[in-house]
C-alpha cells in the first residue's frame, strides 16, 4: 500500500534524467510525500530536482483576488524554504497543457511526480501531460500526499455513508499514521522567481495587506495549529456547532492550499494530552468527513451537479418540484446577504469579509438556499457559486460534498417528508436558536456592511 500511483511506469532510458515535481495541491516544502518521493528518485539518481507550479491565467466568474493573495504569498513562503534545502522552484505561467512540455523538454526532466486531486480540472490537466508523456518516453506519477490514506486506498468504489467508510479507514490508518521522514539538503541551481511579474499576471499589486484573512503560509498554518491545541481543542467535542465560541480549529483554508498537512495536524491531536472524547470528535472531521469528500468527487463524476445525488433524493426533489416557496431570492440578493434571515445574511457577511464560516451554519446556509430557490438545480448552483467565490476554503472536494449532504441527501439518508425539502434533513431558524445564541451571532455582523470583490 501506497500513496504513489504509477501512471505510466518507468523504462530503462528514464532512469537518469532529471526529476520534476509538478506542485499543484500540496504547496509546502515540508511534511509532503510528493516532495519526498520526488527527492528520493532524484538523490538515487544522482540527477536534479525541479519544484513547478503552474499559475493560470484567471477565466472562472467566481475569482477573487483575495484568494489568490493568499495563495502567492504562501508561494512566496514557500520558495524560501525549497531554496533553503537547496530545491529549485519555478511558477509558470499559462495552462499545463501549453507551458509544462516546454518545461520538461528544456530540463531534460524523465520522470513527472505530480500530487493528487480528484477534482475535474486536475484529472483533465493529469490526461493532457498523460499523452505527451507517453509520445516523449517520459514516466508520470500521481501521489497522494493530500489524504492521510490515498483515496485509491482506502476505498476502490464511491461510498454511501460516513459509518462504513470509517471502518475501512479505521483498518488502514495504523499503516499511514507515521511520521515524514526529512527532507535532504541538496545543491539546486536556485534562481528567484519574478513576484512582480506574477502578482501583474493575475491583475494583483504585491504586498496588499488582506484585511479580516489569516496569515498564509506553512509556519502561520502551524501556529494556528498550536493555538488550536492550547486553546479550543479542550472544548471542541461540546461546542463546536456553536459559531459564538470559536472552538473551531481555523485549519481549513491550510489544508485546502495544501500549505500544512493533514497527516501532521492528525499526529499532533493524537499526541496531545487532551481528552480522548475531543480528539475523537475533531479527528473524525479531519479524517472520515475529509476524506469521504475526496472519495466521493474521485468516484462520482457529477459531484456538482444533482445527477451525483442518490437516487431517493432525485426522486424526492422531483416530487416537490412544484412546491410553493414562501420566498424566492435570486443571485444577487443572496450575494449581498440581504434576505429576511437575518442569520443567514451573517453567515453570508462572514463569508465574504473573512473567507469563512462556522461548519453548523454552512450547512444552515446551504439548506436555506434550496428553500429559497426555484428548483434545486439552480441552488447548486447558488451554492457552489458563492462557496468557491468568497470561501477561502472554496474550490474543495469538502465543499462540493458538503453542499450535496446539504442540499442532495448525499452522504445522509431520507428524513421525513415536507414541504420543498422533501426527504432532505430539515434545519430551521428556530432549530438554531437552540443550539446557540443567534443573537449574538447576528449582533456581531448586523452593523457590517460587505463589498463585493
Amino acid at each position: 500500500m501506497s500513496h504513489v500511483k504509477r501512471s505510466i511506469e518507468l523504462s530503462p532510458d528514464q532512469e537518469n534524467g532529471h526529476v520534476i515535481y509538478w506542485m499543484s495541491r500540496d504547496q509546502r516544502a515540508f511534511d509532503n510525500w510528493a516532495l519526498i518521493e520526488a527527492q528520493n528518485i532524484a538523490l538515487k539518481r544522482k540527477t536534479a530536482l525541479f519544484v513547478v507550479f503552474v499559475l493560470r491565467p484567471i477565466t472562472k466568474k467566481t475569482f477573487n483576488p483575495r484568494h489568490y493573495q493568499f495563495m502567492l504569498k504562501g508561494l512566496q513562503s514557500l520558495e524560501k524554504d525549497l531554496h533553503k534545502l537547496g530545491i529549485a522552484f519555478k511558477i509558470l505561467l499559462g495552462e499545463p497543457d501549453s507551458i509544462l512540455p516546454s518545461f520538461i523538454k528544456k530540463t531534460g526532466a524523465t520522470l513527472i511526480i505530480k500530487d493528487f486531486s480528484p477534482l475535474r480540472g486536475a484529472k483533465k490537466d493529469n490526461k493532457n501531460i498523460l499523452e505527451f508523456c507517453e509520445d516523449e518516453n517520459t514516466g508520470f506519477t500521481l501521489v497522494d500526499a493530500h489524504n492521510i490514506v490515498p483515496v485509491w486506498e482506502a476505498s476502490n468504489k464511491e461510498e454511501y455513508g460516513a459509518r462504513f467508510f470509517r471502518n475501512k479507514l479505521q483498518q488502514l490508518l495504523p499503516l499511514y499514521l507515521t511520521a515524514y521522514p526529512s527532507l535532504k539538503k541538496m545543491h539546486g541551481e536556485l534562481e528567484g522567481n519574478n513576484w512582480e511579474e506574477i502578482y501583474k499576471y493575475i491583475g494583483l499589486i504585491e504586498g496588499v495587506r488582506i484585511q479580516h484573512y489569516p496569515k498564509p503560509g506553512y509556519i502561520a498554518g502551524m501556529n494556528r495549529l498550536n493555538e488550536f491545541l492550547n486553546s479550543s481543542l479542550a472544548i471542541y467535542a461540546d461546542t463546536k456547532n456553536d459559531p459564538n465560541k470559536a472552538s473551531q480549529s481555523g485549519l481549513s483554508p491550510y489544508l485546502h492550499f495544501g500549505q500544512i498537512s493533514a497527516l501532521q495536524v492528525a499526529l499532533e491531536i493524537e499526541s496531545s494530552s487532551e481528552d480522548i472524547k475531543n480528539k475523537e470528535a475533531f479527528l473524525n472531521e479531519l479524517i472520515v468527513w475529509r476524506e469521504l469528500a475526496d472519495n466521493y468527487c474521485y468516484y462520482e463524476e457529477n459531484y456538482d451537479n444533482y445527477l451525483g445525488f442518490p437516487t431517493w433524493a432525485i426522486n424526492s426533489h422531483m416530487r416537490h418540484k412544484e412546491d410553493i416557496r414562501e420566498y424566492i431570492y435570486d443571485l444577487e440578493v443572496l450575494e449581498s446577504g440581504q434576505t429576511h434571515d437575518k442569520l443567514w445574511n451573517a453567515a453570508q457577511k462572514q463569508m465574504v469579509l473573512e473567507g469563512k464560516m462556522p461548519g453548523y451554519l454552512r450547512m444552515y446556509w446551504a439548506k436555506k438556499i434550496l428553500e429559497w430557490s426555484i428548483d434545486v438545480h439552480t441552488a447548486q448552483k447558488y451554492a457552489i457559486y458563492l462557496n468557491d467565490k468568497y470561501s477561502l476554503d472554496g474550490r474543495d472536494p469538502n465543499g462540493y460534498a458538503g453542499i450535496a449532504w446539504s442540499i442532495g441527501g448525499v452522504h445522509d439518508r431520507p428524513w421525513f417528508e415536507r414541504e420543498v425539502f422533501g426527504q432532505i434533513r430539515y434545519m430551521s431558524f428556530n432549530g438554531c436558536k437552540n443550539k446557540f445564541n443567534i443573537s449574538k451571532n447576528i449582533q456581531n455582523y448586523a452593523t457590517k456592511n460587505i463589498m463585493l470583490p
